[in-house]
């Protein structure tokens, strides 16, 4: 799966996807986009997952009618999110194109 974290996703997170192709917004030079136009971005380059940390994503955007499928971790935590490595793993195998997940971490 080709996976893009979106500003405020801790990269160390990419160590425990090995099985994913795994590129952060920041080092494309996508991290001045705006939500909306990192949505189309990362679906016109062919990403198929967003991982993210902004909240509000799914308040601020109409996600409906999208391809790319979006992971929201409830925290920017590494530490915390850490913990949880597991059950991203699981939630990111189970994910479908345009779907919209949140990990309550």
């Amino acid at each position: 799966m080709k996976v893009l974290f979106d500003q405020g996703t801790p990269v160390p997170l990419r160590r425990s996807l090995p099985e994913h192709s795994v590129d952060t917004a920041f080092e494309l030079g996508w991290a001045t986009l705006r939500n909306g136009e990192l949505l189309d971005r990362a679906e016109a380059e062919g990403y198929d997952l967003l991982i993210t940390t902004d909240q509000q994503l799914r308040h601020q955007q109409n996600l409906s009618g999208r391809r790319l499928a979006i992971l929201v971790l409830r925290s920017t935590s590494w530490p915390r999110i850490q913990a949880h490595v597991a059950t991203i793993r699981e939630t990111l195998s189970r994910m479908q194109p345009g779907e919209y997940q949140e990990i309550a971490i």
